[in-house]
């Protein structure tokens, strides 16, 4: 049974052995027991950073390419051939700036959602707070935004150079670390909720992917809010995407712009919720996990 520490006991020698027991709550976190193993929270960060791109001939390029040439192929054709891009912003830079914070959220989902299928072969033999994988997720894909971002900043300065774009960054944009963090919270909410159903249904695991990938289309990464005006109920079926009001807001933030507060309270809110029914089911999970997996 995956369990917790949950109390200490002296042993017959004099010494101490600590009982390890089923949480009580299924909202219980232990912050101090997660602070405590923070060096494997940056073991398990420092391996996904590192084994992703190992034994690869372009190795870590692959985090700037994979959004540059998503952007490129968008551009062309969502942008040249169907017209969908904004007027007044180049295209490839509406692209990537809604990519690079997609593309974190996404891969928050993907990748916390195989946290325990995929680490069943350590969790099952050893313990240690299981919180830490999905932490440690979310930690590397933080850094993976990080260098996309500043592909995107390069990208921004080199439009700028170039005269093809006016831009005075503004005081909104000291919101983008909230923003970021609200990002991979939903990520980390929406994954672990989804890990803790795959042990249970193995199918789940063939629709992440499939289901994130419909999902973006639901989102503002290809086309403006804008164009969808004459569109009410498709429009509706957007705002209820809580990834939709966060592009927005990247966008807005970055460039100038209205920034949608009434759709970031309702993602926060969102957020919130699955970070909630998350940690309770994984908690709930945790407590037969070895006897599942």
């Amino acid at each position: 049974m995956s369990a917790t520490p949950d109390a200490t006991s002296a042993a017959p020698d004099g010494g101490f052995t600590t009982v390890i027991g089923p949480r009580r709550s299924l909202l219980a976190i232990d912050l101090a027991e997660l602070w405590r193993y923070r060096d494997l929270v940056l073991l398990l960060t420092r391996r996904d950073i590192v084994t992703v791109y190992a034994q690869t001939v372009l190795g870590p390029l692959w985090v700037v390419l994979q959004p540059l040439i998503t952007t490129f192929t968008f551009a062309l054709v969502f942008g040249k051939a169907a017209g969908l891009a904004p007027p007044g912003m180049p295209g490839p830079l509406f692209y990537m700036s809604g990519l690079v914070p997609w593309f974190f959220f996404s891969s928050q989902v993907t990748k916390t959602s195989r946290t325990l299928t995929g680490g069943a072969h350590v969790m099952t033999k050893v313990y240690f707070p299981r919180l830490v994988m999905p932490i440690s997720t979310t930690l590397s894909n933080g850094f993976t935004f990080l260098v996309q971002l500043a592909a995107l900043a390069v990208m921004v300065a080199g439009y700028v150079l170039a005269g093809g774009l006016a831009w005075s960054p503004g005081p909104q944009l000291l919101g983008l670390p909230l923003l970021v963090l609200l990002m991979g919270a939903l990520g980390l909410g929406t994954g672990i909720l989804i890990s803790a159903a795959t042990t249970k249904y193995r199918d789940l695991s063939f629709l992440v992917g499939f289901g994130v990938q419909l999902l973006m289309y639901a989102s503002p990464v290809i086309l403006p809010l804008s164009r969808l005006q004459k569109f009410p109920t498709l429009l509706r079926v957007f705002e209820l995407n809580p990834m939709t009001a966060v592009i927005e807001a990247f966008r807005a933030m970055l460039f100038g712009g209205a920034v949608p507060w009434g759709g970031l309270t309702y993602s926060a809110a969102v957020t919130a919720v699955m970070l909630l029914v998350g940690v309770m089911t994984f908690n709930k999970v945790e407590r037969s996990f070895a006897d599942i997996v």
